[in-house]
């Protein structure tokens, strides 16, 4: 295969993660819909979930949760207070350092979750199996 070709080859395999990925994420936004949710929400509220069972700690800061899904700062930060105002999480200053902020899932964030988990791992499922 010469460079050209191989790199073609490169760019139809990344075209077609993209694609996978669109479709995906378009399913997870109308199934999680009737919970009130999109994809990225839901997101963040399992990964608050994922490291409060891993963790046995009620909260993440946001530096933790910005690892682990693909979102900006800026767009993590405005996910989070859109989450507060819902009553899902609630953000707290680091005991340990006063500049950090601890964010944690509320009873209604974690019953929320809870319900619709298994709508993202059936859409996951649909999408990603086989």
């Amino acid at each position: 295969m010469s460079g050209t070709e191989a790199e073609r080859e490169l760019v139809r395999q990344w075209r077609g993660i993209l694609a996978v990925h669109a479709r995906t994420q378009c399913a997870l936004d109308r199934a999680l819909h009737q919970h009130g949710l999109c994809a990225s929400d839901f997101e963040v509220l399992d990964v608050l979930a994922a490291g409060r069972a891993r963790n046995r700690c009620d909260a993440l800061r946001v530096q933790e949760i910005s690892e682990r899904v693909h979102l900006s700062r800026s767009a993590l930060s405005r996910l989070i207070a859109r989450l507060e105002k819902g009553g899902l999480v609630e953000r707290e200053l680091c005991a340990e350092d006063r500049r950090g902020v601890r964010v944690a899932l509320t009873a209604q964030g974690r019953a929320l979750h809870r319900r619709a988990l298994p709508v993202q791992r059936a859409v996951l499922t649909r999408m990603l199996a086989g």
